[in-house]
């Protein structure tokens, strides 16, 4: 007998001969087996057993091996599968490659030829796992922004690049797409992330509380003041101080904030002395600055003093790549906070997703997914969990190109022309006709709506 092996494989067989056979032919060789007569026995102890490999005859009384493949697939960690089928059946076999299952064997079995696909489909699974666990350590960037697009990547390196420095930052981006996030990486990533990072929307303070707020108060100040109070500039002494919607900022205290970038001093509110203090602003706002500038609506020389260093928050429509990245790190997320049965997106459910613009970006979709996982009704998110306005958003089509009149196709035709033999030979799953292509899941739809638009 060869030395134990770690992995873990399910046979099941209800031919007793052959379950006894390939039970003592898998055990020879080290692997730990668990020999079931059933579909229905093996899935009653799959969560104890957790396999890395089941083997299973396609004809089965009770539940078939097709069927079986359609609950293994289902599972957070499926199994990779090697079916067995007579010759009669090898057309349904091919059939379950293209529905998920990993290999077949055809009757009578040959020994060493299911040795070898044991081993290839095993070391297959490894790597899986390698490059699963890789990117789960690498899809997370700094400050707790996902993405691996090439915008996210660009803003990670700009990010770092600034963290270093002392200036103060504006960050733009539209609503939801992730502004305080940056202004935390910024602050992870610089010499003050041992001391306070505070956030405060300006827009969530009523103006005539607004000074007091951000530079504190004397004793007496005004009706009500009876002790002195540390306001935010003092409470981040040493930090990084965020202030989100800036733009929502009297045009006053904008006077204010400019002389404590200037002197690094501020006085508050009543006092008599002012007061030193080293604090890193960041600002941020999804308004447009400069228009805001010329309706005099926001001071120019702030403007200036905070332009200096400027980051750009792209829109989530503007990184589609990771859109999947960002709804798979959600449902871990939501798992962890109210545990239930759902574990998985499924196809449908993605091509929704990607086909919607999110026009309230990052946020929208996080919404979506916890309403989608709370009203799940099986082991994975469906297009009937997302809300309405995604499932029933119809894209605009793109504006066709015009066809060559020459008797050559155009490269757009023989595009079209090799994406639909790609679809076809991929029994229409359009994430595996993507990955084929070499392109994202969003370009695919892209493409698929300029031939409709031919079309018409």
């Amino acid at each position: 007998m060869k030395n134990a092996s770690p992995y873990r494989i399910a046979v099941v067989e209800d031919d007793p001969a052959l379950l006894e056979l390939l039970q003592e032919e898998l055990t020879s060789h080290g692997y730990q087996i668990a020999a079931c007569d059933s579909a229905e026995a093996l899935l009653t102890q799959l969560e104890d057993l957790t396999p890395d490999l089941v083997i299973s005859d396609i004809r089965l009384p009770g539940i078939d091996g097709m069927a079986l493949l359609q609950r293994l697939r289902q599972q957070p960690k499926p199994p990779a599968l090697l079916l067995i089928t007579a010759f009669g059946t090898v057309r349904q076999a091919v059939a379950a490659l293209k529905q998920g299952a990993d290999d077949f064997l055809t009757k009578p079995l040959d020994l060493e030829h299911l040795l070898l696909s044991v081993e290839r489909l095993l070391a297959h699974k490894a790597l899986q796992q390698e490059v699963q666990q890789y990117r789960q350590s690498s899809q997370q960037g700094p400050g707790g922004m996902i993405g691996q697009s090439r915008a996210m990547r660009r803003l990670y390196q700009q990010t770092e690049r600034i963290a270093k420095a002392q200036g103060a930052v504006l960050i733009l981006g539209e609503s939801g797409s992730g502004k305080e996030l940056v202004a935390q990486a910024l602050h992870q990533q610089s010499d003050r992330a041992s001391k306070p990072f505070i956030a405060i929307n300006c827009a969530g303070i009523p103006a005539e509380l607004m000074e007091s707020e951000f530079f504190g108060h004397a004793a007496g100040a005004y009706t009500g003041a009876r002790g002195s109070r540390a306001g935010l500039f003092k409470q981040a002494d040493g930090g990084t101080l965020l202030l989100d919607e800036i733009a929502e900022m009297p045009l006053l205290l904008q006077a204010k904030l400019l002389r404590v970038l200037q002197e690094g001093r501020m006085r508050p509110v009543g006092g008599d002395d002012e007061v030193a203090v080293d604090v890193r602003i960041i600002a941020a706002t999804h308004q447009n600055l400069e228009q805001l500038v010329e309706a005099s609506q926001f001071r120019a020389d702030l403007f200036f003093r905070l332009e200096t260093f400027t980051l750009n928050i792209p829109p989530l429509r503007e990184r589609a790549d990771d859109l999947e990245l960002l709804a798979q790190h959600f449902l871990a997320q939501l798992k962890q906070k109210q545990p239930a049965n759902v574990h998985s997106i499924s196809s449908d459910a993605l091509d929704c997703l990607y086909r919607y613009p999110f026009p309230g970006n990052v946020r929208e979709l996080q919404n979506a997914l916890e309403r989608a996982y709370t009203f799940a009704s099986s082991h994975e998110i469906t297009p009937d969990d997302l809300p309405e306005r995604i499932v029933s958003y119809q894209g605009k089509p793109a504006v066709p190109q015009q066809a060559s009149d020459t008797s050559w196709p155009s490269l757009q035709q023989v595009q079209h022309n090799y994406m639909r033999q790609v679809l076809q030979h991929t029994n229409g799953n359009k994430q595996q006709a993507a990955e084929m292509l070499g392109i994202t899941r969003r370009t695919l739809y892209r493409w698929l709506e300029e031939q409709q638009a031919g079309q018409q």
